[in-house]
């Protein structure tokens, strides 16, 4: 079938000023001479800045920063106190004074030639002993990865580096939490008190302070001091600001509220706050360590390698001893059951 004088005026109006300009903004021709080299070319040659690792669990950990930590060379720590009598069960004629101890007989405002009387101290017969807790892990690197792929970064310094970190925060963990050392779970029946009406107030915090002749901080996870901050808002009361592991955080009468995220946080909104007294000389809060171990890394944590096993994977032993004595009751102090969503 032939075309028709009317088909070819239609063909020859198909071409429209649309696609007229689609064409004049076509891509040129492959073969259309470059005047300088592309990036994409040009970062085949480039050297790429690269960051080190990143680790979002990594927590101010100030509770590690403030505990002065005691050498346990013998891996157990034996606290002697003074022998107190329960209320109601001290001998007759056996004063005790009002922490239940055994009063030391002395003799104070006498005048001339008297007879002083005879005392000594006596001690707990069975004192509570503390052995050092222990977190650890084995890490394992594949030799090929050690050794090929270490360029710019030590790829065992960087494994080494994150997981001493994860295992200082579970440190942390176990020094808050931890049913037999833990200070949450350590702190004497007449330390605990509850808030008045609910959030942690300015009136619940001096009464923490009024308990113990010296307070060094408080710990509170930060929802708890976001909380405090609004009561304070609302009283019109404005905290300080003090210095602490080298950043800013608010204090109350002098003393600074550290936040310590390893308090826990109930489903209830419910939570707690620590005041410590910290100190051998105090007689206050200490941690409790042991360093100088074989194949030492940090203080009190040891990075022992053990081998390398038939699948080329290297492992390390990663250990760290610790845990925390608090030397007289009050001591450390608890508020309880504070509602931090109020």
């Amino acid at each position: 079938m032939t075309a028709t004088p009317a088909a070819d005026a239609a063909n020859s109006s198909a071409a429209t000023p649309a696609a007229d300009a689609a064409n004049s903004s076509a891509a040129p021709p492959a073969d259309a001479a470059n005047l300088s080299l592309g990036t994409a070319a040009a970062r085949n040659l480039a050297t790429t800045a690269k960051s080190l690792p990143q680790m979002r669990e990594i927590s101010s950990r100030h509770l590690l920063r403030v505990l002065p930590w005691v050498e346990v060379p013998g891996a157990t720590f034996r606290l002697n106190r003074r022998r107190t009598h329960p209320p109601g069960t001290a001998c007759a004629g056996v004063r005790v004074n009002r922490q239940g101890e055994v009063e030391i007989e002395l003799a104070a405002g006498h005048v001339g030639e008297v007879a002083l009387p005879g005392t000594f101290v006596d001690y707990e017969a069975a004192p509570r002993e503390y052995e050092l807790s222990v977190a650890q892990t084995i890490l394992r690197i594949h030799a090929r990865v050690a050794d090929v792929y270490n360029e710019p970064m030590n790829q065992t310094e960087q494994q080494l580096r994150l997981t001493i970190e994860a295992l200082r925060e579970r440190q942390e963990h176990e020094l808050v939490n931890n049913r037999e050392f833990g200070l949450l779970h350590n702190a004497d029946r007449k330390q605990r008190i509850r808030p008045r009406t609910g959030p942690p107030t300015p009136d619940d915090l001096d009464e923490l302070l009024c308990r113990r002749r010296k307070s060094h901080c408080f710990l509170a996870h930060p929802e708890t001091i976001a909380a405090f901050s609004r009561q304070c808002n609302a009283r019109g009361v404005y905290p300080d600001a003090v210095e602490a592991g080298g950043s800013t955080v608010m204090a109350w009468r002098g003393v600074p509220i550290l936040p310590c995220d390893k308090i826990p946080v109930t489903g209830r909104g419910l939570s707690s706050v620590l005041v410590m007294r910290i100190g051998e000389d105090d007689q206050g809060v200490i941690g409790l360590r042991r360093t100088g171990l074989p194949d030492e890394y940090q203080p009190g944590l040891s990075v022992r390698f053990t081998g390398i096993d038939a699948k080329a994977i290297a492992s390390y032993l990663v250990t760290t001893y610790y845990s925390a004595a608090v030397l007289v009751p009050d001591a450390l102090g608890v508020l309880e059951d504070v509602d931090v969503r109020q």
